[in-house]
Parts: structure tokens; sequence; C-alpha cells
């Protein structure tokens, strides 16, 4: 519950039901790109790209 209000007053959502319609929308866009064989990268402050791996 703590990480559920922790991502609702961070994205000021308005419901709890908001924050889980777009983590739901989220993780299947991300499942989705996955399957297609596409890689995410993470980009930190000094502009270093490194791969993200999500499932493992």
């Amino acid at each position: 519950m703590e990480r559920l209000t922790l991502l609702k007053e961070k994205t000021e959502s308005a419901s709890y039901a908001e924050v889980i319609k777009n983590a739901l929308r989220l993780y299947e866009a991300l499942i989705e790109e996955v399957e297609r064989g596409n890689t995410f990268l993470v980009r930190d402050g000094e502009g270093t790209v490194t791969p993200y791996k999500m499932f493992l």
C-alpha cells in the first residue's frame, strides 16, 4: 500500500485505480516491445547508455 500511495502522489493521480490502470497499460506495452525483440536503454545524467533488463 505504501508503494501505491507513493506512486499516486508522484504521478498526481486522482485515484489508486488510475495508478493501477496506468501501470498495467505501461506493463503491457513493455511486454509487447520485449516480445518484438526490442531492448530498453537507460541514459544516466552523464549521458552513458546501458541496457535495462526488466524481465530476467
